[in-house]
């Protein structure tokens, strides 16, 4: 018997929670198996907030009970989504006449450590998965869990199942990890936002990433680092339509460019990326005899608090940066009791304009203030790096920001 000519599939939440989305999904897997391939089907929780199996659905049953319930015992709990949304996917394979097995985060020998609710992945021991493809079966894998060196069961946090298939795409050296979804692809902005975002054809691991640390939802950052490992392909579909999606890879190709997609190797920007809710902080240390002493003990206090800093600004005469606006208050508070006085700008927001081709490229700057002032929109703080610029706005101008850049940078053309 040959190499195994392994496909990782990823379907979300909204992807299963019907019989007919979970026929369509059906569809998708059968498709790849009579294709040739050997499926590894990754299943999230059925369903969002409200429905009767989603994973808040099963947090808000126990903190309804008591708001303090260890995080040991909410890992338990939150894995039972999988398992559930898992067994529902292989019933509804066998109806149809495959044959299909489920394993847990810890059956398909996925061991993380011990960081419960938000565990990070080890390695990964594929055997169960490669013998049950070797028996022609088609393994659907519960996401978003694993398992640790002890046996505790634990979780990975938000978009853990993207980790899930990334991990597993990477361990079994898949052809493709195809992560499903309910939009067609990556797009040059949020739709909701903008109207004539179009959906990209290809980009980068690392434009995505960028995209996808910086407020673009479609696929977790942490999985697409895995995939880029080992260069395994990924592609973000929709689960619903036969779109083509948006290709992952490492680099540009050239031969898939010139197939006639409109995405050129040269293209100086990819994507507007947003993310709300930002309040940008002050605190003047012009005062004090030693500011880089003063520096370190801010951020160290910040970080002890779990609070995660960002838009960092250093001056001699300040520290300026930013923070979620629903830690504003602790922050401040920290900083007062360190006998710090801190001036706070609330509810702004950052827009990250996004592309691999921006590194050495003079002028980019430059068009991103052109069309922010012709809107008549103050830019509160900057920073850039090889392939990313940011700038923090008032929440108020947020809209009228991507807009703008989305048009200046001629994406929906």
């Amino acid at each position: 018997m040959g190499k195994l000519q392994i496909l990782v599939q990823k379907f979300g939440g909204t992807s299963v929670a019907t019989p007919d989305k979970r026929s369509q999904v059906a569809e998708k897997i059968i498709a790849a198996a009579n294709e040739g391939y050997s499926p590894v089907v990754v299943v999230s929780a059925i369903g969002r907030t409200g429905d009767p199996y989603a994973t808040d659905t099963f947090l808000n049953l126990v903190k309804g009970i008591y708001t303090e319930v260890p995080r040991r015992e909410l890992d338990i709990l939150m894995s039972c989504g999988e398992v559930i949304s898992g067994v529902v996917m292989v019933s509804t394979l066998s109806g149809l006449g495959y044959d299909a097995v489920l394993l847990t985060g810890a059956q398909a020998g996925i061991i993380t450590t011990a960081t419960f609710g938000d565990a990070r992945i080890v390695r990964v021991e594929p055997q169960n998965i490669l013998e049950q493809l070797a028996e022609g079966r088609i393994v659907v894998v519960t996401g978003f869990q694993g398992v640790t060196e002890e046996g505790e069961i634990t979780t990975l946090g938000r978009g853990g199942s993207d980790t899930t298939a990334s991990a597993l795409g990477v361990a079994l050296e898949a052809e493709a990890i195809d992560i499903y979804t309910d939009v067609e692809g990556i797009m040059t902005a949020d739709p909701r936002i903008v109207d004539n975002a179009k959906i990209l054809d290809v980009v980068t691991y690392n434009e995505i990433c960028q995209l996808a640390h910086q407020g673009a939802k479609v696929i977790h950052p942490r999985a697409v680092e895995i995939a880029m490992q080992k260069n395994i392909p990924l592609r973000v579909k929709s689960a619903f339509s036969d779109a083509p999606g948006t290709l992952v890879t490492n680099q540009l190709d050239r031969d898939y460019i010139e197939q006639g997609t409109d995405i050129t190797g040269d293209r100086l920007i990819t994507g507007i990326a947003h993310t709300p809710h930002v309040t940008q902080i002050k605190v003047c240390t012009s005062q004090a005899e030693n500011v880089p002493e003063v520096d370190l003990k801010i951020f160290k206090a910040m970080a002890l608090a779990d609070i995660s800093v960002d838009f960092i600004t250093v001056l001699p005469s300040a520290v300026v940066y930013t923070v979620k606006d629903d830690l504003a208050g602790k922050a401040v508070k920290i900083l007062q009791n360190m006998g710090f006085e801190a001036e706070t700008n609330c509810s702004c927001a950052k827009v990250s304009v996004i592309g691999a081709g921006i590194a050495g490229v003079p002028g980019v700057m430059a068009q991103i203030l052109e069309a922010l002032t012709s809107q008549g929109i103050q830019v509160l703080q900057s920073a850039d790096s090889h392939a990313t610029i940011w700038v923090l706005v008032a929440k108020e101008d947020l809209v009228r920001a991507v807009r703008a850049l989305h048009e200046s940078f001629r994406l929906g053309h």
